[in-house]
């Protein structure tokens, strides 16, 4: 039954929620440096570790989709049960041996339970506007990476022992996922009356939906691949320049970076609702594109011009994320709109398995710079598809 609580409480509610659940995302990225120095392994060799939670995630939310199971069920009872398995699976890896196929499956299971949060939570978002859609879905962008960059903070704080950074990240996800039964269901929220397989088949024949799919996919081809290794790549850089602490100083740049993107998703999505959603998801798309050639032209040089193009990257990257899924919410009919999201979702995170797990590959192959500067494709994916989406319109 849907409870009578206010937008307002239900949003703030939905947002802090999402933060603590979502911390669970990043929690063993956020330590791998620290992972690796213990096994006395490469920060590559730990690569699986995140490509685990990418593909656990895509594979997870190809199930819920296909399942309908946020369209079907209360979707804050969908939340707080993956919540709790991914807290759970989160908390094992303390158990396994670091680098073994133990911690990978783990990771891989704490991605898929992820599926049944993040476009969980955008279900309920897009049930409480339609035309201020863009800026709650930004508000919970916002929320998304605020919760996957906040291990970063977590490990800076805690020191070079890991483990403290699992067991916080592990507790924030049990308080997010019991709270979420705090925040109430919007009068555009609507529930499927049965299990539809042909549902996402919507996201191949509706070309609004079909392009601003592709923009998301472009979108993502970077997001998690920076989100994954921008401690990493930061620190080399640093190291190179001769910064002393450059390990900190990574860390405290790849939380600044993550963080100022999901506060951009605010003002983002409220200027999409007013100018329009393509447009300001290309001009995000054009910035992050062009910080990508940019750090790879400045890679290992003066520590200060680094920190500022991975700042603008960061900002730049994240604010377009919350624009797809509102033009794939505005499109896709009430009923079925959880499914569809999370279908989209899930398509970009196997892209995302992709990226994270190539980036360290491609970068001993040919050096971080190239690397760096292959993100940039996405970006140019992106950019075509919502040229001719704004033309359809």
């Amino acid at each position: 039954m849907r409870e009578s609580r206010s937008k307002s409480a239900s949003i703030a509610v939905l947002i802090v929620c999402e933060i603590a659940v979502l911390s669970l995302w990043f929690s063993a990225a956020a330590v791998l440096p620290d992972m690796a120095r213990e096994a006395e392994l490469e920060p590559g060799d730990l690569a699986w570790s995140s490509t685990a939670v990418q593909l656990g995630f895509g594979f997870g939310a190809i199930g819920y989709a296909v399942l309908s199971l946020a369209d079907r069920h209360d979707p804050r009872h969908v939340f707080l049960i993956s919540a709790l398995i991914g807290a759970a699976a989160n908390l094992a890896i303390i158990a396994a041996p670091i680098g073994g196929w133990q911690a990978i499956a783990l990771r891989a299971a704490t991605g898929a339970a992820m599926a049944g949060v993040y476009p969980v939570g955008m279900k309920i978002a897009a049930g409480w506007g339609r035309d201020d859609r863009a800026l709650l879905m930004g508000l919970l962008i916002a929320a998304l990476t605020i919760g996957s960059g906040s291990p970063h903070l977590i490990s800076l704080m805690g020191g070079a022992d890991w483990r403290l950074t699992i067991w916080a990240s592990t507790g924030l996800a049990v308080i997010g996922g019991v709270g979420i039964l705090w925040a109430g269901l919007g009068p555009f929220h609507a529930r499927a009356p049965r299990l539809d397989f042909g549902a996402v088949a919507l996201v191949w024949r509706d070309p609004r939906i079909r392009l601003a799919v592709a923009g998301y996919l472009g979108h993502m081809w970077e997001l998690y691949a920076f989100w994954a290794w921008v401690g990493v790549f930061a620190g080399l850089s640093f190291g190179l320049a001769g910064a002393e602490g450059a390990q900190d100083f990574a860390k405290l740049t790849a939380f600044i970076a993550i963080i100022l993107g999901g506060i951009a998703s605010v003002p983002a999505g409220w200027l999409a609702d007013r100018i329009g959603r393509a447009k300001v998801a290309m001009a995000c798309l054009i910035g992050s594109g062009g910080a990508a050639l940019a750090s790879a032209a400045v890679f290992g040089g003066p520590v200060w011009l680094m920190f500022a193009v991975l700042i603008l990257w960061g900002t730049a990257l994240v604010p377009d994320s919350a624009l797809y899924s509102t033009m794939v919410a505005d499109a896709a009919p009430p009923e079925r709109a959880g499914s569809l999201l999370t279908f989209q979702t899930a398509l970009g995170f196997l892209l995302t398995a992709i990226t994270v797990q190539a980036m360290p590959w491609f970068a001993a192959l040919t050096g971080w710079q190239w690397a760096l500067a292959a993100m940039a494709l996405g970006p140019a994916v992106g950019i075509r598809a919502m040229q001719l989406l704004m033309r359809l319109r």
